[in-house]
């Protein structure tokens, strides 16, 4: 009975979707005419104002005596460049994702003693509440962990007796928890379906709150709990870079809209977790490695440049790929001459290659970094450079690592959430109204309601 419930909904939905089609549908001309930005952003690439925020910068743009132009890209996280951030934390005997966590969360950079404060709090809330393991993540597994993930993050809040509190200090605290226990979300969840669904072994390794972030990461997810330093290095330096973005992108404004309603801290981090798992971003690096895998299928000799131009000519011309015409991991909505994560990350992704015996493949990627840019730009006549991003890499950096595809996006959020934190938190010191903007109506005149048996 119950199966033919659903088949009637389903045909139902099928018959019936182009109702919505035909209704929702609204002229593009329109947009033009009300000067409505869609995306929020205008036809030179403007972000619309929404705030202001003093926890990072992000900058593929400049004045030069009154002249906007384009520039190399910059990243700042409460003003230090995100390239120094990463290179120095990376030179050091300690890992640097904690030390970038303190400083967005808090806006300076520690001291020895507040590190080390620091990570004793993040350690005490290393671990799940009782039986969570067994009762959540283990119940209804799913090869899609960012709703898995959004579905434990809801049900810590049955586990929290100060759920609602929406004070600075509670919440600050309910931060803490989250950044320590998003990568058990993950990794618990993604054993979780593997066993499941996959019928692999299951096996359930608790963190070592000895260990940084990275190593933990690795650690939980491997058999064998073993990683190399250069395995952890590098990782490391990923979760840096994918930390924060200012606060126009997607997930983080995600996050500013609902903790402006007032929402509890859960609720605003399953809200950003369902934003962030959408294709257009945080999904990213899989389409990056989808594409390169497809190359390989499709071009004989991946070392021979002219095949390579050839295949990425037909990517471009919808003939190739998924026909979209898109080459993954190339472009980015506000750098245009460099990304500065890429900039940085590549020599981190070439000492990893260099580990895992796989320069061909970084040859690859560094040739399409150097010719993608120049054919986007005379094909489609951008009004303004084209540069790889920080997921060309990223993804190839998971696939080295031997991080299933499936945790790519999760581990992402591993690192956004410490940028949501500090966006939360700004916006609950400052909140003042409800972030509710305006939308232009094509309604013309109010219809006269017809009783249904006159229809």
């Amino acid at each position: 009975m119950e199966l033919q419930k659903n088949d009637f909904a389903r045909e139902y939905a099928d018959r019936y979707s182009k109702l919505c089609c035909e209704n929702d549908t609204i002229d593009d001309a329109l947009f033009n005419q009300r000067h409505v930005f869609r995306g929020l952003r205008d036809k030179q690439g403007h972000g619309v104002v929404t705030g202001i925020t003093n926890i990072s910068l992000v900058e593929g743009r400049e004045i030069v005596d009154g002249k906007e132009k384009y520039c190399e890209g910059r990243l700042l996280y409460r003003g230090y460049n995100v390239i120094d951030l990463v290179r120095n934390c990376s030179t050091g005997c300690g890992f640097g994702f904690e030390e970038v966590a303190y400083l967005l969360l808090f806006g300076n950079l520690p001291t020895q003693s507040q590190m080390e404060e620091f990570q004793q709090a993040l350690c005490s809330s290393c671990h799940l509440p009782v039986n969570f393991t067994r009762d959540v993540i283990m119940k209804a597994p799913s090869n899609d962990l960012m709703n898995s993930m959004a579905k434990s993050v809801l049900t810590l809040a049955s586990y929290d007796d100060r759920a609602m509190d929406i004070s600075v200090p509670n919440v600050l605290r309910q931060s803490l928890e989250l950044i320590s226990r998003f990568p058990m979300l993950a990794i618990y969840g993604y054993h979780a379906y593997n066993h499941y669904h996959c019928d692999d072994s299951l096996y359930i390794h608790h963190p070592d709150p000895k260990l940084s972030t990275a190593e933990n990461i690795l650690r939980m997810l491997r058999p064998d709990c073993k990683y190399t330093e250069t395995e952890a290095r590098v990782l490391d330096a990923a979760l840096i870079l994918h930390m924060e973005h200012g606060g126009g992108n997607n997930s983080t404004f995600t996050t500013r809209v609902v903790t402006s309603s007032g929402s509890d801290t859960y609720s605003v981090m399953a809200a950003a977790l369902s934003s962030l798992k959408g294709s257009k971003h945080g999904g990213a690096n899989i389409k990056v490695m989808e594409m390169m895998e497809d190359l390989k299928t499709h071009v004989t000799d991946p070392s021979n440049e002219s095949q390579v131009h050839d295949y990425l000519e037909k990517v471009l011309d919808h003939k190739a790929f998924d026909q979209k015409g898109l080459i993954y991991g190339v472009g980015h909505a506000i750098y245009s001459m460099s990304d500065p994560r890429a900039e940085v990350f590549r020599s981190f992704v070439k000492r990893l290659a260099q580990e895992k015996g796989r320069m061909d493949d970084f040859a690859l990627y560094s040739s399409i970094e150097k010719m993608a840019p120049a054919m986007i730009e005379e094909r489609r006549k951008i009004y303004k450079g084209v540069c790889v991003n920080v997921d060309f890499y990223s993804g190839f950096v998971y696939s080295m690592l031997g991080i299933p595809v499936e945790l790519y996006t999760p581990i992402f959020a591993i690192a956004r959430i410490v940028g949501w934190s500090a966006h939360r938190l700004e916006e609950l010191v400052n909140m003042d109204k409800i972030i509710r903007p305006a939308y232009e109506t094509v309604i013309s005149q109010e219809k006269k309601y017809t009783p249904l048996h006159q229809r």
